[in-house]
């Protein structure tokens, strides 16, 4: 029997654009969620979080061997290479980069064996973060948006008091964080890729300008606050913080988003980030930056 090939979901450097020369990011295809009565109950010992070691997952911590991160240390984690090639994120007995890990639960050498153990006629993308169930050996989640939610009560009842209590997405800010949430998703975080991936000068032109326009959005909004959000740290701050920690190591060059860097240009982001890295320990931690360059600049050779 001939083997799948699966190039076009795994290699990066093969990755197509839309006619007019846009990146346009696929939507996640495992979106469950894990809940009492669910098809997916919260329990201790139980599931995988697989990522790579880019930036920072919720620092909400969760009950040891539960849910396990295949890339940062916000729980049980298991960190995926920088060095993305064309079978896509590599596992350490693969390639053995610094602060790499072995798959410790099916020795799998890519991210796409357990993509393809999930579902063998999956026909996405093998991408990172990936909510693992150690139960029913599949995907519950690959969507990181929904990850940070899952995290933040779905195991409130299992870990100590003071970790239950933390609450990154609290209903009395909910509007306003989804308000942050709706225009900083399209315009930052994905908006970097938009310009980097972009194949025309028409595409990378519009999606670097809204890039800026939102930037100065936020350095507006954080004038004289420490967080987007209320007085606290909230989901807003940990969506948007994944892409102003790469700004300046990656983007600007790399995606050449490059008319202002967050250093030089925007200094109430700037404050804002230096603030979270130095005095939250979640942050500085889990930030690796010789993961991030490496990733970048070794894995898009296309850019």
């Amino acid at each position: 029997m001939a083997t799948k090939d699966h190039a076009l979901q795994s290699d990066i450097a093969k990755m197509k654009t839309e006619t007019d020369g846009s990146f346009k990011r696929a939507d996640a295809s495992f979106r469950n969620t894990i809940e009492k009565g669910g098809h997916f109950e919260p329990e201790l010992g139980k599931n995988n979080l697989i990522s790579g070691h880019l930036a920072p997952s919720d620092p909400h911590p969760t009950a040891p061997d539960r849910y396990h991160l295949y890339v940062s240390y916000a729980c049980p984690v298991t960190v995926v290479s920088p060095r993305m090639g064309a079978q896509g994120w590599p596992f350490a007995n693969v390639d053995p980069f610094p602060d790499t890990d072995v798959d410790p639960l099916y020795h799998a050498e890519h991210v796409k064996d357990l993509y393809i153990k999930a579902d063998p006629e999956y026909i996405g993308r093998f991408t990172v973060p990936v909510l693992w169930d150690k139960k029913t050996h599949t995907i519950v989640n690959n969507e990181s948006s929904e990850i940070i939610r899952i995290f933040n009560t779905a195991f409130n009842h299992l870990i100590p008091p003071e970790k239950a209590a933390l609450d990154y997405y609290p209903t009395n800010l909910r509007e306003q964080i989804d308000e942050l949430n709706a225009w900083i998703y399209p315009n930052i975080n994905n908006g970097v890729y938009r310009a980097g991936f972009a194949t025309s000068q028409e595409a990378y032109q519009k999606a670097v300008v809204e890039v800026f326009e939102a930037l100065d959005r936020v350095e507006r909004h954080l004038a004289g606050k420490d967080y987007l959000v209320g007085d606290k740290l909230t989901e807003a701050d940990i969506r948007l913080w994944v892409t102003i920690i790469r700004f300046d190591p990656v983007y600007v060059g790399h995606f050449k988003c490059n008319f202002r860097t967050i250093r030089d240009g925007y200094p109430a982001i700037h404050k804002w980030m230096q603030k979270l890295y130095w005095n939250n320990s979640a942050f500085q931690s889990s930030t690796n930056f010789e993961h991030i360059k490496t990733h970048y600049y070794w894995s898009h050779t296309q850019v």
